[in-house]
C-alpha cells in the first residue's frame, strides 16, 4: 500500500531533483563535479537541502536509514571539498576528491531508488518496501553503475593529466 506523500514529502521530492540533474549534466560535461563550476554549486547546495528537508520525513517516526545516509553524503562532501588542499596526497588528491563526489551522487540515489519503486506507479507500485526484490536489484545494479563509473572517471582523469602534461 502506498502512502501519500506530503507537502514537505513533495517538495522534498522536488529539491532532491536539483541534484540528481546538475549531478548527471556535471558527470557528462565535465567527466565529475566540479565545485568550482556553477553546476557543481548547484549540486553541493541541491544535495545539503535535500538532506535538510530530509530530516522533517520518516516512515518510521524517527531517525532512520534514510538520514544517515543523508549525513553520510555531507561528511563526504566536506572530504571531497577538503581533499584538494591536503597537499600530502600529491597527485591522488585529483582522484580522490573525485571519488568522494561520485560516491555522494551515490548515496543520493540510495533512498531515491527505494523511494520510486515502492511509490511509483501511484496506483500499483512496483516494489511493497525496502526488501522487495526488485528494489534489491536496482540497488545492486546503482552499485555496479558507481564502481564502473568511478573507474571510468579514474581513466578520464590520467587522460586528461597525462594530455596537460604533453602541452
Amino acid at each position: 500500500m502506498t502512502h501519500p506523500l506530503s507537502a514537505l514529502g513533495a517538495g522534498h521530492t522536488l529539491i532532491s531533483i536539483v541534484p540528481v540533474i546538475f549531478g548527471i549534466y556535471s558527470f557528462a560535461r565535465y567527466g565529475g563535479i566540479e565545485a568550482g563550476t556553477r553546476s557543481g554549486r548547484i549540486y553541493l547546495t541541491g544535495i545539503l537541502m535535500s538532506v535538510l528537508t530530509s530530516f522533517g520525513l520518516s516512515s518510521t517516526g524517527g531517525f532512520n536509514a534514510g538520514h544517515a545516509l543523508g549525513i553520510l553524503a555531507l561528511l563526504t562532501l566536506a572530504v571531497a571539498l577538503t581533499i584538494p588542499h591536503v597537499h600530502r596526497l600529491g597527485r591522488a588528491r585529483r582522484y580522490l576528491s573525485q571519488l568522494a563526489y561520485t560516491f555522494s551522487f551515490f548515496l543520493l540515489l540510495v533512498p531515491g531508488i527505494n523511494e520510486t519503486l515502492t511509490r511509483l506507479p501511484v496506483a500499483r507500485p512496483l516494489a511493497s518496501g525496502p526488501d522487495a526484490t526488485i528494489v534489491r536489484a536496482a540497488l545492486a545494479a546503482w552499485v555496479v553503475i558507481f564502481v564502473l563509473g568511478a573507474l571510468v572517471q579514474g581513466c578520464w582523469i590520467r587522460v586528461r593529466r597525462a594530455r596537460t602534461q604533453l602541452i
